[in-house]
């Protein structure tokens, strides 16, 4: 009976990842054997191993990863600090609250804030810089993507920090272990699980990153998802678009793939 009852409560789980999840991968997939034409073909995939599509397949992984490693790096002491500071919880609202806003609207704001009188250069032009082109360069792109995706990494980190028993952190002290080596030896380890999620939640939606490049890096930034983009809305190549797309999704699960949890032990840790 309770088996019955356990299948009856997946079925509208079920019906959601076969009408969200599978049918529209499986589409990308059709289309992906067509041309422009529509006739049917594997010239898409042999379009995609040319030195073109490889390179912004590169210049993708490659901003992906300086995204993801500046969030890390600034997510992490945040969510540190925000263990150890009073009204955690309201701080924590303050971080999340950026997301509630819509991406455009953050976007236009930093086309204000970067732009050449907006405020930053006015700022430099006070204290004697003088203005710079702040805009539309590399820099701004991976400023405003870092800054869009802050919240996606605090928060695996932050729920790592708050799951860790502070004994194993009297434990160390009592054993002799510095600041630096209690966090090398014991908290690093113990959240690493929070790192790999919030790696993963940011990682992987900055592979396939398109409006900001064209508002923010003023298309100087090729990613695939400006290819994916310009495929399907202005070339009007639909079996193209969705070649780039399938082979997107193949990354983004070897990825998970690779970097799945798995749960370490204290004797593990502690071995080390």
């Amino acid at each position: 009976m309770e088996n019955r009852s356990r299948v009856f409560y997946l079925i509208p789980y079920m019906l959601w990842m076969a009408v969200f999840v599978v049918a529209p991968i499986v589409l990308i997939g059709y289309y992906s054997f067509f041309d422009v034409e529509g006739s049917f073909t594997l010239g898409n995939y042999a379009k995609f191993f040319t030195p073109v599509y490889l390179k912004m397949t590169a210049s993708s992984f490659w901003y992906a990863f300086l995204i993801t490693f500046f969030a890390l790096l600034i997510a992490y002491p945040t969510a540190y600090l925000l263990m150890k500071t009073k009204h955690k919880e309201l701080w924590l609202l303050l971080i999340i609250l950026p997301s509630w806003i819509n991406l455009l609207l953050k976007a236009y704001a930093f086309i204000g804030l970067f732009g050449t009188y907006g405020f930053v250069n006015s700022l430099l032009e006070v204290v004697g810089i003088g203005g710079r082109q702040i805009l539309f360069t590399d820099f701004s792109f991976v400023f405003v993507s870092v800054y869009i995706f802050i919240p996606f990494m605090v928060l695996p980190i932050y729920n790592a920090l708050e799951k860790l028993n502070p004994t194993l952190l009297y434990a160390a002290r009592d054993l002799g272990a510095s600041p630096w080596t209690a966090f090398r030896r014991v908290i690093f380890p113990l959240t690493v699980g929070g790192v790999k999620a919030g790696c993963m939640a940011v990682f992987i939606p900055a592979l396939s990153l398109f409006m900001i490049t064209r508002l923010i890096a003023g298309n100087r930034v090729i990613t695939l998802g400006t290819a994916i983009e310009q495929h399907f809305l202005v070339t009007q190549d639909w079996g193209m678009g969705a070649t780039i797309a399938v082979f997107l999704i193949i990354a983004m699960a070897l990825l998970m793939l690779l970097t799945g949890n798995r749960k370490r032990g204290l004797i593990d840790i502690v071995k080390k």
